[in-house]
């Protein structure tokens, strides 16, 4: 199976949800990792120095391979259909059942909004035959789109995933972005949050997603793990 994981900024994807993609690797399915931005704006570190630390990142986690597309910057992507063309392009290309991307929901950064709304957006385009700007490829449907939240741990996931077995991967991942975690502690925050909804479904940690669509079963006895602690 394919995977795209989608990104604002050139860590979003190491705190949001490299957890579930080192487990969906270490089961044998190929993950790309696509960044709409190099951290321009950031307060620390350069862009050249956090797209070097996003492809060590990506590395450690045995992705396929990171793209970078220009949308103009940090802070300045915009919720146009153009861009949402390119992203679009990417999924033909790539082919994934699966797309990961940040939020819809408006949070810290507004870069992130936008970015889960062109890539909910792409992932429609990429369906449809008829689009002239996307004729040089051939239409593709992807089964299942997620979302991710960076850095908020108080929304109830519709999805949850045990990551217990991969947290020590999941930190150095992490710590690729030395020019970020240096500066504030996002490491404890993602692993403070990660046990937090790890103990409320019984184990040591855990990662949410949040569904675009419902998730279609044959029979609801299929579904044999719950999270139903409380």
């Amino acid at each position: 199976m394919n995977i795209l994981a989608v990104g604002a900024h050139p860590d979003d994807i190491e705190f949001g949800c490299a957890a579930i993609l080192i487990k969906e690797i270490k089961k044998g399915n190929q993950v790309k990792l696509m960044v709409l931005s190099r951290g321009e704006a950031g307060s620390s570190g350069t862009p050249e120095l956090r797209e070097q630390e996003s492809r060590r990142a990506a590395g450690l986690m045995g992705a396929a391979e990171i793209d970078f597309l220009d949308f103009g910057g940090d802070c300045h992507l915009r919720y146009l259909p153009e861009n949402a063309f390119q992203v679009a392009s990417q999924i033909r290309d790539f082919q994934p059942a699966v797309v990961l991307a940040p939020h819809t929901a408006e949070n810290q950064h507004p870069d992130h909004s936008v970015v889960g709304k062109l890539v909910r957006d792409a992932c429609r385009f990429a369906r449809y035959a008829g689009l002239n700007a996307l004729r040089s490829l051939p239409a593709h449907k992807v089964d299942h789109l997620f979302f991710y939240h960076i850095t908020q741990h108080l929304h109830r996931p519709d999805i949850v995933v045990d990551i217990s077995g991969v947290v020590d991967e999941w930190e150095a991942v992490m710590r690729c972005h030395q020019s970020q975690v240096g500066s504030m502690n996002y490491i404890d925050l993602q692993k403070i949050g990660a046990r937090l909804l790890g103990l409320s479904i019984g184990t040591e940690y855990a990662a949410g997603l949040y569904t675009n669509d419902p998730i279609r079963v044959e029979h609801i006895s299929d579904l044999t793990l719950s999270a139903r602690r409380f």
